[in-house]
């Protein structure tokens, strides 16, 4: 990517939106120099971080996948808009729907997740929950490149925090909060600076 140029990104998103909010406010700080985000997209109706987006001046598309006869015809209406804007990266920001054939096959190796546990462990939903459930001692979040698979891509990046003994689900979700806001943002500069090559299932960090 050369030196000058801005990774036009879109956002897609389900819910409240404080990964995608986290993304726009560390472009507009400067901590996300490289990227350019140009789109947020949204599968549910009147989610809050669609309101969000457009006080934030992003274009917030709302797409609804039931008003389509299939994941495909969704994903490619999706697809046309991407296009129209030039899309080149879609980072996954709270989006509860599994990525289709078409978005991958669009966006391979430029689709990036984050997920609240140190993957492969305690994929899915109400990760903290599994977490909690199993009485594990560290846990953490995961940035990783989507794959067809769930929550199974090439792993980014991945930071750890410790769980303690008082620790409920709440107070888990709430806690590693902070901590997927600062790992998601690492990551996405290192895309947007071309920092990042994979081999086989590993990522690679290239130099700065």
């Amino acid at each position: 990517m050369p030196e000058s140029s801005l990774l036009r990104l879109a956002i897609f998103a389900s819910g409240r939106g404080s990964n995608a909010m986290a993304i726009l406010s560390a472009v507009r700080s400067g901590k996300l120099s490289r990227i350019d985000p140009v789109l947020l997209v949204c599968d549910r109706e009147n989610a809050p971080v669609l309101e969000k987006a457009r006080e934030a001046g992003i274009p917030a598309l709302q797409i609804l996948p039931k008003e389509f006869s299939s994941k495909d015809e969704y994903e490619r209406r999706i697809l046309s808009h991407l296009r129209e804007k030039k899309v080149e990266a879609i980072a996954l920001a709270g989006y509860m729907r599994l990525v289709g054939p078409s978005l991958i096959e669009a966006y391979p190796d430029r689709i990036v997740n984050i997920h609240p546990s140190l993957l492969p462990a305690f994929p899915g939903l109400h990760a903290q929950k599994q977490a909690i459930d199993y009485g594990v001692r560290v846990t953490g979040v995961t940035v990783h490149f989507v794959d067809l698979q769930m929550d199974h891509g090439p792993v980014i990046l991945q930071k750890c925090l410790s769980v303690s003994p008082e620790d409920t689900e709440e107070s888990l979700v709430e806690r590693l909060l902070p901590l997927e806001h600062e790992t998601y943002i690492e990551a996405l500069d290192g895309l947007s600076r071309g920092l990042l090559k994979i081999s086989g299932r590993r990522v690679v960090w290239r130099p700065d």
